[in-house]
């Protein structure tokens, strides 16, 4: 029992990360007033250019610079749209989805004639588990090195990195000038343009954080945690990650433990294909897919109080004269 938990919590923390990666990125976009429903979007396309990438040049680096620079540069498309030409920030943010949807799976068949998807990566082409210091010595304590060895051990690079995310834009979105001006801009932008602060500017370097961050996790899912891309492998994650941070309430910590458990149950969801369960006996596979989607509704529905966010989001800025 001990090890099936050690095992699921394993998946979990795997599952979680392009969320945590897309709530990060759909909070340092929102709280400066720009609401990012194009997360799915952009997750789709970092997702096909960072395995074509990696397959063209045999380099995952390479990959996951491709993932970011297509994140930044859906976001500019977003931003163009959105903030200079102050159009409806969720009708943008659509159109980017089915922009990537479509285009991905295009390029695909047209580049790699395989249904759109990209052939299969291996070696340099691909982020390998890493494995923490002292963690082959101390496999056979008992708990602890079950914990260490097996659950914290055995990830990929940017699994680490989106954990460490978390603390470093509590630290820029609290303890910087630029988080403090972008929380007023997402808050009350009309008193930062009094400032003779940009709030285009803010804004757009906001978007870019995001893109950076939405093109890293897109990374992560086509070469790190699969091995190449499958048309609209994204699978919904960045809605269930606009989920998320809602449910932190915009805030990283609580953004970070919302996409903890809706990866949990994900990956308690495929735990259970196949398990015969007391009274009921096996349940059907269909329903143990959608049972992530079902508690996150019943979770954001009924369990997290009322979520207020940033009071200008949405809310194309008209610059007073």
């Amino acid at each position: 029992m001990f090890e099936t938990i050690i095992l699921l919590l394993d998946a979990t923390l795997r599952v979680s990360t392009p969320l945590l990666l897309l709530a990060l990125a759909g909070l340092f976009s929102e709280r400066s007033g720009v609401v990012n429903i194009a997360l799915e979007g952009k997750l789709l396309a970092a997702a096909f250019a960072a395995a074509a990438t990696a397959f063209a040049t045999d380099s995952v680096w390479l990959g996951m610079l491709a993932g970011m620079a297509t994140g930044v540069m859906m976001s500019l498309i977003h931003g163009f749209a959105s903030i200079t030409h102050r159009g409806d920030q969720i009708v943008s943010g659509t159109a980017i989805n089915m922009l990537a949807a479509g285009l991905t799976i295009t390029l695909g068949r047209y580049w790699f004639e395989m249904g759109g998807q990209t052939p299969a990566l291996s070696g340099n082409q691909r982020f390998q588990a890493i494995t923490l210091p002292l963690a082959e010595m101390l496999e056979n304590v008992p708990v602890i090195g079950a914990l260490y060895s097996k659950l914290l051990s055995g990830h990929t690079l940017l699994v680490y990195l989106a954990f460490a995310m978390v603390p470093l834009s509590w630290w820029i979105l609290q303890r910087t000038r630029f988080g403090l001006r972008l929380r007023a801009v997402g808050e009350n932008p009309h008193s930062v343009d009094t400032a003779g602060i940009s709030v285009t500017w803010l804004r757009y370097r906001a978007l870019i954080i995001a893109g950076i961050l939405a093109g890293i996790a897109g990374a992560y899912l086509s070469t790190g945690h699969a091995a190449g891309f499958v048309p609209n492998m994204s699978a919904g994650k960045g809605f269930i990650a606009l989920a998320a941070l809602i449910f932190g309430k915009w805030r990283p910590v609580p953004v970070m433990l919302g996409c903890l458990l809706f990866g949990f149950l994900d990956a308690l969801a495929v735990r259970l294909q196949g398990v015969e369960l007391p009274v009921v006996g096996e349940v059907p596979v269909q329903a143990i897919e959608v049972l992530p989607y079902v508690l996150t509704v019943l979770l954001l529905a009924g369990f997290i109080g009322k979520a207020v966010g940033p009071k200008a989001v949405g809310q194309p800025y008209v610059k007073s004269r």
